[in-house]
């Protein structure tokens, strides 16, 4: 199917849908979870989601007109991870992009507190965020042997570690009709 957008709108590449899952929770919140426009369309072709907003953009072909949506609902609730995969993006997230020595948000690798050179594992509980000018300075030694300490030791984040984190990182741009499904769940300040 060819679809032909209208000159007078925005490219529907600028229109991507949140995907909520079926208790209306978004899939992740960082990074935030968000498909293309062909991707939401195909969902609902499929009967895959639920179309709870909008954009003000249509899309056309030759037997169909549809508004691009803006927010879609999971039909089939897809059940979360209990434990976050160990990757660098995870572990940056844990860390709140910020190096566990100096504090720095630049140019962020990942150090090993016990150095593998010295049996140390590649592990949530012995891998930290650290800017380059950290981790060559602390090199293949331990923390107490260069007096290296990081602020925050490491541990195994829960999938609500990582999403508590998540959303002090919020995406440069929110649709305005996201916002209220995102952070719903957030408590609330007396």
């Amino acid at each position: 199917m060819t679809v032909h957008v209208p000159h007078s709108t925005v490219s529907p590449d600028a229109c991507p849908a949140l995907v909520l899952n079926a208790d209306y929770r978004p899939l992740s919140y960082y990074p935030l979870s968000l498909w293309g426009w062909q991707d939401a369309i195909k969902a609902v072709f499929l009967d895959r989601v639920n179309i709870l907003s909008h954009y003000d953009r249509t899309v056309r072909s030759p037997s169909f007109e549809m508004r691009l949506p803006s927010v879609v609902c999971l039909k089939t609730y897809v059940k979360p991870s209990r434990q976050p995969a160990f990757t660098r993006f995870n572990v940056f997230l844990r860390d709140r992009f910020t190096c566990q020595y100096c504090g720095s948000r630049e140019d962020l690798t990942f150090d090993h507190l016990i150095p593998r050179s010295k049996g140390g594992q590649t592990t949530w509980d012995n891998v930290v965020t650290a800017c380059s000018p950290c981790n060559l300075r602390k090199s293949d030694r331990l923390p107490e042997d260069v007096g290296m300490w990081p602020s925050q030791m490491p541990f195994a984040p829960s999938v609500q570690d990582l999403h508590r984190n998540g959303r002090l990182f919020p995406p440069n741009y929110l649709h305005e009709s996201w916002l209220d499904y995102l952070y719903w769940d957030t408590e609330l300040e007396p």
